[in-house]
């Protein structure tokens, strides 16, 4: 932010995290939301990279609704199965970098991985019928 004054009543603003309750269906959870707050005035002025937090908070959320893993659990499994997230994206499904952005909250995982990990977390031995099937990266 250039300014540290407010855009709505112009008094000063000062860089704080105050919670914030985000709702998806019927899920909610509390978080800190970073971002520039006024004195005076209930307004706010977030970043993208404050934005991200509320958004990645979101994603968990919706993994709950959705019954899909959430970023963490995703990421014990990958580790589980001794795969990097390159790796793990050609063999599982998603691509190079799906496993960055699932483990990160950027993105949730798509049913087919959710079911493919959620299988692989029951039996790991499957992963060598996946690494036979997956053609070599060029």
């Amino acid at each position: 932010m250039n300014s540290s004054n407010c855009p709505v009543c112009g008094s000063h603003m000062h860089r704080d995290a105050k919670p914030m309750t985000i709702v998806y269906e019927k899920h909610d959870a509390t978080i800190e939301m970073p971002g520039w707050y006024c004195v005076d005035c209930d307004e706010s002025v977030h970043s993208g990279k404050d934005m991200q937090v509320s958004d990645r908070a979101l994603t968990v959320l919706k993994a709950s609704a959705k019954n899909l893993l959430t970023p963490d659990a995703v990421k014990r499994i990958r580790k589980r199965l001794k795969l990097s997230q390159r790796e793990a994206g050609r063999v599982i499904g998603g691509g190079s970098n799906a496993f960055q952005k699932y483990e990160a909250g950027d993105i949730l995982v798509s049913h087919a991985v959710n079911s493919a990990l959620l299988l692989l977390d029951h039996d790991p031995t499957g992963l060598e019928i996946l690494r036979a099937r997956t053609p070599v990266a060029a």
